[in-house]
């Protein structure tokens, strides 16, 4: 008597696997005994059921390290940024330098190329020189990688936009409070949109229209919470300018460069480094020489403030730029919000900050556009998707219920007809 055989064909997804029995040809089963396939078909799904929750957990751990990471991320952006905005307005009471101050720290991006080396040293496979690795990523230029007419022309211009975002923001900070100033920075998210739906053609969102009309409201409403004076307002329209050159930025560097690797965009950060030291270097010595940048002498600087805030906005560069190797880029985005409240709780103990209603008003609606400019552009999409499936869950437990209800009934009538068997 012939054997039975059977092919067991699990499907793979982290839901319990689905079996498929194939009919050998030419033979049929019997109905009364199972054969020894169906026998087997049971330890087969069990086997085909730990596969399938083995790739259950590891996607599930996976997910679970990315949050973890993303958590990580976004508390390193948040005290980065906040620790970076008050050390740097605890730096001015004693050296009253902002374009100086920018100059110092900018200096700082030259250590880019140096630490995505050595990472990529210590975690590659295929380990390459400097050179071999410096060549590679300067494909990122053209074919000619990185010649004169090439920095000049694709990497003085965000130079000089870097310089100015650090240093408007910067001289911002000694106008007005540290809370003003981080929170309307965040309006930078709203101005990158519009100059990319704009320039760039990107996609019209009806959402991301209204959250540049409140980031436009609330600098407004930021505007009136101190009175209108001139001290806020022009502390008010410096974080505005710098917000719009850092989305200017951004644009620019979307449209002529495109998107970079991980290796491309430290060995351009790194270039902007060497940009600021060949070419900026003269305008801090002219403002030293005219006063209008001037310390009595080098002894009477703070340097431990001035290389903290350095290493600051240089670990928020970092993990803003390679954070999206462990992590969401919405997390990312999450944590310069967050900056917002911290800033806040540190002015509250340290300054004469005063949080009337027309400044929390003008702080929530600000993060509430910022908020609606991290939804993904197919939000709309998902929505109407998990609308419709919570319809279809609740339409099946409406029959569910009512199936349960109409048993209920029949088994009441059962119990409540007489028997006349005796």
């Amino acid at each position: 008597m012939k054997k039975h055989s059977a092919r067991v064909a699990p499907l793979s997804a982290c839901n319990s696997p689905v079996l498929t029995l194939t009919k050998v040809e030419g033979e049929e089963r019997p109905r009364d005994s199972p054969g020894p396939a169906e026998a087997q078909a049971p330890a087969a799904g069990v086997e085909a059921g730990g596969r399938g929750s083995r790739r259950c957990w590891r996607c599930s751990l996976a997910q679970l390290k990315k949050i973890f990471w993303g958590v990580a991320v976004v508390l390193c952006v948040c005290s980065s940024w906040a620790g970076s905005t008050q050390l740097a307005k605890l730096t001015f009471r004693k050296f009253d330098a902002p374009f100086t101050l920018t100059w110092f720290a900018t200096n700082w991006n030259f250590l880019f190329f140096p630490l995505y080396y050595a990472g990529h040293v210590c975690k590659s496979a295929e380990k390459q020189s400097v050179k071999q690795r410096y060549r590679e990523c300067c494909r990122f230029f053209g074919d000619n990688g990185l010649t004169l007419k090439v920095f000049f022309t694709k990497a003085a211009p965000f130079g000089v936009l870097w310089t100015l975002t650090n240093y408007l923001y910067l001289h911002a900070i000694k106008k007005i409070n540290t809370t003003d100033v981080s929170v309307l920075f965040c309006c930078n998210k709203a101005f990158v949109f519009l100059l990319s739906w704009i320039v760039l053609r990107d996609r019209f969102m009806g959402v991301r229209i209204v959250a540049a009309i409140l980031a436009i409201a609330g600098i407004v409403m930021m505007t009136y919470a101190d009175g209108f004076h001139s001290h806020s307002v022009i502390g008010i329209a410096l974080v505005v300018g710098s917000a719009s050159m850092s989305a200017l930025y951004k644009v620019l560097f979307k449209l002529l460069l495109g998107s970079a690797k991980f290796g491309e965009a430290a060995l351009f950060l790194s270039i902007l480094g060497v940009f600021n030291i060949l070419f900026i270097t003269c305008i801090p010595v002219i403002l030293y020489f005219t006063k209008v940048e001037y310390w009595s002498s080098f002894n009477d600087i703070p340097w431990g403030n001035l290389c903290g805030f350095s290493v600051l906005l240089l670990t928020f560069n970092i993990v803003l730029n390679f954070g999206i190797a462990v992590t969401y880029p919405t997390l990312m985005s999450l944590g310069i919000v967050l900056s917002v409240p911290v800033n806040a709780v540190v002015d509250h103990y340290t300054s004469k900050i005063v949080f009337n209603g027309v400044r929390v008003i003008a702080i929530i609606i600000i993060g509430l556009g910022f908020l609606l400019l991290l939804l993904p552009e197919e939000w709309d999409v998902w929505l109407i998707k998990l609308l419709t499936r919570l319809k279809v869950r609740k339409k099946e437990e409406t029959a569910e219920g009512g199936a349960d209800l109409g048993s209920g009934a029949q088994n009441k009538n059962r119990r409540a007809r007489p028997s006349f068997a005796r």
